[in-house]
């Protein structure tokens, strides 16, 4: 029989999965390694959940617990050797049929967040969440200047990126 608290934490996780989702499809490519990812990060949050005292919103400790895991991953993992296939490569390269420009403007917004640090990545998609700048200062540990200042830097790196 399950206790209060692992009912709580399921319904938490249930409730909020998607926040949990965007982060992992955020760094990590593979559906394989994401789906790893997303279990370490449960695990973290329910190794956390006892010590979460309501100080901020159930949201802002998630982001910071799950963005945690996810960078510690990332890190790990760029220790290692990377491989990557052609298509991500040669993501631009035309084959020659009509694609959707918005999904080809999608795919390019996805490759040029991919190409910023881990930190300036969890920025960006907590600002494309609409998560408050206040929020996302908290969740990163950094002032609500800092963040503005940040946000601006990574948006015109991003123009930059998407420029063709």
């Amino acid at each position: 029989m399950a206790s209060d608290d692992e009912k709580k934490f399921i319904d938490l996780i249930n409730q909020h999965q998607g926040l949990i989702h965007k982060i992992c499809f955020m760094y990590e490519h593979d559906p394989e390694v994401r789906n790893d990812l997303f279990q370490e990060v449960v695990l973290q949050l329910w190794r956390s959940f006892p010590s979460f005292r309501g100080e901020a919103k159930i949201t802002t400790w998630m982001y910071r617990i799950a963005l945690n895991t996810a960078i510690s991953g990332f890190r790990k993992q760029t220790r290692l050797p990377r491989t990557e296939t052609m298509q991500e490569v040669h993501m631009n390269i035309s084959d020659g049929w009509a694609a959707d420009d918005r999904e080809e403007d999608f795919q390019k917004l996805q490759w040029a967040i991919r190409q910023l640090s881990e930190i300036e990545r969890a920025m960006i998609m907590m600002a494309l969440e609409e998560i408050p700048y206040d929020e996302i200062a908290e969740t990163i540990g950094i002032t609500q200047n800092n963040v503005r200042v940040r946000m601006n830097r990574i948006r015109e790196k991003l123009r930059k990126l998407m420029l063709p």
